[in-house]
Parts: C-alpha cells; structure tokens; sequence
C-alpha cells in the first residue's frame, strides 16, 4: 500500500491493456472463501481486490478496514499486561488475532510484533508459529497450512503492482493469491512473492526469495528460491 492518501484517486487506468497481468473478471472460488472468514469490508472494490483484478484501494470500505487492522495490530503488538502469565497471555492474544485474521486455526502463537494489511484475507492453521517481524500484505488470500513455522522476518506479499510506469503513477493496485502448505518451515527473512504456491513439508532457507512454485516435501534455498533436495512424505496428521 502506499503512504500517501489521494481521496479521488484517477480510474482511466481500469480499462489500460497493460494490466494484462491482473485478471479480468472476479473469482467465484475466491468469493466463497473469503464469505467463510470473519470481518471482511465486502464492497464491489474488495471482491475484485481477492479476485486479483485492478481494484480501487481507495473505497471508503477498504480505507476503514485498513486502519481497524492497525489499530489491532498495534493492540496485540503492545499487550503484554504486568500481571501476565504465559497461559494468560496466549489467551488474550488469541483473542485479538480472532478479531484480526480471517481464520485462526487452534493453537496459533504469534510473537510479536508483526504488520497486515488487512488482516482478514489471512488463514492460518492449527499449530502456527510466527517468530518476529512477520510481514503479510493480504490484498488477496494468503494461506498457511497447519504446524508451519515461520522464522523472524518472513514476508508474504500478495500485493503488485505493474511494472510499467504510467500505471503506477495512476495508483493501480492489483494482487495475486499466496497458499503455504502443511508442515512448512520459513527460515528467517525469507520474501514470499505474489501468485505463488509453497506445498506440504516444504523447507526454505533463510534469506530466500521465492518468486515460484516450490513442490511439496522439497528444500529451497536462494534468491531466486529453488529447489535442491527432496525429503521423505510424511503421512497427514488425522483431525481430531
């Protein structure tokens, strides 16, 4: 997103050719999903935003649920009360990410402090972890299987823009989706890009940047990421 706020933002660049990147019409899948999360701002702008289409970032409804997600961020950043105890302290937290996240799966731990963009586009499954500084740019949905594990300063960005320059002074925005399978360890500073798929049991080194799909029980490492050995499949952990 950006810094700055311009309320009447320009719309001529809807209709540009070279966005041939974004899609072109809404995703019915996508819109189901996201009629399944908690506290999303659903206007026209938003289900084209998770759809990955040119989007106006600037409706008042997209406004107001960037700033509720500040204002929790910054809530759960900062709460750590003088007579906490860890179980305590997990509860309350856990509280906030329910208000927060789209999906919080049973026994997620996120440490503090971390940054969205909205908050309610993200799923996160049962035994996440997060270390600090986690960054998620969730203009689309972003996806995390359960028992990943992210090291300090992972990045998710789902948000693009496109690369030629007129278009970008006209604040385009667009996104594409990101899906993080199960049993996946993040090493720490790891960037994520938009569009991508990580499958199950996947390993990525530390400092990586991953611009493509990586395939399940695999190890990546670089920038860009790629793969350099394959790991044994483990069989799924049954629901209880």
């Amino acid at each position: 997103m950006y810094n700055t706020i311009d309320l009447n933002p320009p719309t001529s660049h809807i209709t540009n050719p070279q966005f041939i990147m974004a899609r072109t019409a809404k995703n019915a899948e996508f819109i189901a999903l996201a009629k399944t999360l908690t506290n999303t701002p659903w206007c026209d702008d938003y289900e084209k935003m998770i759809s990955g289409m040119v989007y106006d970032s600037y409706v008042p409804e997209l406004v107001a649920a960037r700033l509720r997600a500040r204002k929790l961020v910054k809530k759960y950043n900062e709460y750590l009360p003088d007579d906490a105890t860890d179980e305590s302290l997990a509860e309350d937290r856990d509280a906030i990410l329910k208000e927060l996240i789209g999906h919080v799966g049973k026994g997620a731990s996120i440490d503090p402090p971390f940054r969205v963009d909205y908050g309610c586009n993200i799923i996160i499954g049962d035994g996440f972890y997060a270390n600090f500084n986690m960054v998620i740019l969730d203009c689309a949905i972003v996806t995390i299987g359960d028992r990943t594990k992210f090291g300090p300063g992972v990045s998710i960005f789902a948000a693009t823009h496109p690369t030629a320059i007129q278009p970008r002074r006209d604040l385009t925005d667009y996104s594409k989706e990101v899906t993080i399978g199960k049993d996946c360890w993040i090493g720490g500073n790891t960037v994520i890009l938009p569009g991508v798929t990580i499958g199950d049991g996947v390993t990525v080194g530390a400092s990586s940047v991953v611009t493509k799909d990586i395939p399940s029980y695999s190890i990546a490492v670089g920038s860009p990421a790629r793969v350099i050995k394959k790991v044994e499949p483990v069989p799924d952990v049954p629901q209880k």
